[in-house]
């Protein structure tokens, strides 16, 4: 039986994730991941869809028609939300952008797939966990073995630095400097790489999960590991975050309505910056953001704010006691008293 040649959409997906990803655009390995799944995905739909074996698609396949069935398969039947979707269409848009610039008899057919919208969606209030939440989580932790000083740790670093979980998950312990100045070193989206501080107490506790684990501060293995001595997931780390959540909520019952999940310590991080007068540019920076304007949302987050504006703000109708002036220097204070 004679081999089959693999077909203009294999070489060119052979392509794209080999060379194009990581080393044209350098793109980091969770992108790739990303991406990768997304793709393996809509090759199983449309094999399903078109009754065909996946090895036997080529890109005449690869239509709006076929994307836009697949993106609605993801919510109907994967029960994936809007985001998913979108973040789904955003690898189909980059494989398109990356065919027509190797397949230039293909620009029509890749224009058409770039001309798929992103599917707009209901915003989600960002919600974030109190002070007293934060202290009867880790006041739930049982740090007399080394797992729960790991969970103390885990908790009190996300809560410090605001990080993404995953750049967390992908610390060693040569990032540390548990010596003044205390801080971690950590790479961000883009490979980005930032500083960020660390309080006394972080540190207290990464000593203690250090001594306790017999790890090498010097390693350059992964520090949060779970009992298989495997590096600690994303789903790992959202297991403990509830389990906290739920032993802690008997001493502050708020958690119980609480919707725990591993970013909600990311907000609650930014929250607790702003209230404590930090200025927008600096949480920014602290958090990783491209742009300070992804920052500007926590603005409208911190009820206390809130209240506080509200309590310093005069009633819009207040009869006030009309102040005469003499002189421009009275009518500069009268209009700085507004």
């Amino acid at each position: 039986m004679r081999k089959r040649r693999p077909t203009a959409l294999a070489l060119a997906l052979r392509a794209f994730f080999s060379e194009h990803m990581p080393h044209t655009r350098g793109l980091s390995p969770h992108t790739v991941r990303s991406y990768r799944d997304a793709v393996m995905l809509l090759l199983r739909f449309l094999a399903v869809r078109l009754r065909c074996a996946v090895v036997e698609l080529d890109l005449p396949q690869l239509t709006p028609v076929n994307v836009v069935a697949y993106l609605d398969d993801l919510e109907k039947h994967r029960g994936n939300g809007t985001a998913t979707r979108n973040a789904r269409l955003a690898a189909v848009h980059s494989f398109a952008r990356f065919v027509a610039m190797r397949h230039p008899e293909q620009i029509e057919s890749c224009q058409r797939l770039l001309a798929v919208p992103v599917k707009r969606s209901r915003s989600r209030a960002v919600e974030y966990l109190e002070g007293h939440e934060i202290r009867a989580m880790l006041d739930a932790v049982a740090t007399d073995t080394t797992d729960g000083r790991r969970d103390y740790a885990l908790i009190l670093i996300l809560f410090n630095t605001g990080a993404r979980v995953q750049e967390i998950l992908d610390v060693r312990p040569i990032d540390f400097q548990l010596e003044q100045p205390f801080h971690v070193r950590l790479m961000g989206k883009g490979r980005k790489e930032r500083l960020c501080p660390l309080w006394p107490s972080t540190v207290g506790a990464l000593r203690r999960f250090l001594a306790s684990s017999g790890l090498d501060e010097h390693s350059a293995e992964r520090l949060f590991r779970n009992h298989r001595g495997e590096p600690l997931t994303r789903f790992g780390v959202r297991y403990l975050l509830r389990k906290y959540a739920k032993l802690g909520s008997t001493s502050a019952p708020s958690l119980s309505r609480r919707r725990i999940h591993p970013h909600v310590l990311r907000h609650t991080s930014a929250v607790h910056m702003l209230q404590s007068g930090v200025d927008l540019v600096s949480i920014s920076h602290w958090l990783g953001h491209a742009n300070v304007e992804t920052t500007n949302r926590y603005t409208t987050l911190d009820l206390e704010m809130k209240r506080a504006a509200v309590a310093r703000a005069d009633p819009l109708f207040e009869h006030r006691r009309q102040r005469r002036w003499r002189s421009d220097s009275s009518i500069l204070e009268w209009l700085e008293s507004l």
